[in-house]
């Protein structure tokens, strides 16, 4: 599970509180925002880290290869 800051947490948990407000015109508890913040860490925090690593991962290799073909010309 993803650990979050004090200062984070209470910042998200600000943001689903306002979320619901907004988006689904419910007023939701703290406890609540808390519970529901902790689920979508646990079940998709790994997930999406690990998505992100990969998108990045993909970007580097992209870049690695435009450099071997500068380097490459660069030697002719």
């Amino acid at each position: 599970m993803i650990d979050l800051s004090t200062d984070r947490k209470a910042e998200l948990i600000h943001k689903i509180k306002l979320y619901f407000e907004a988006e689904l015109d419910q007023d939701i508890g703290q406890f609540d925002a808390e519970f529901l913040l902790e689920f979508f860490a646990k079940e998709l925090g790994s997930n999406i880290y690990n998505q992100a690593l990969w998108d990045m991962q993909a970007q580097l290799k992209e870049r690695f290869e435009l450099m071997n073909d500068i380097i490459y010309q660069l030697e002719k």
